[in-house]
């Protein structure tokens, strides 16, 4: 397995999802990304936005060399193209 899908599954495995009193929806968010949050009518949706968003994100931090957090020992570094 790559190491950029050990990274999304180990940052998935940290969401935290709950149903929105107002709507019934789901929200979830992973702690520790700024920003990666999502919501959805079931949690199956909700959690398949969040990993759209997930990836995003780190393309956006890889786009401005911005850091990415380490979880659980998995990290990914930015290398420079040849």
């Amino acid at each position: 397995m790559g190491n950029y899908l050990k990274y999304v599954r180990a940052a998935m495995k940290r969401a935290r999802y709950e149903i929105l009193p107002d709507d019934d929806t789901f929200y979830a968010e992973i702690p520790g990304f700024d920003g990666v949050y999502a919501n959805g009518d079931t949690h199956e949706s909700c959690r398949g936005e969040l990993g759209e968003v997930l990836e995003e994100w780190v393309l956006l931090r890889v786009h401005l060399n911005l850091p990415l957090p380490v979880i659980d020992g998995v990290g990914l570094s930015i290398m420079e193209a040849v």
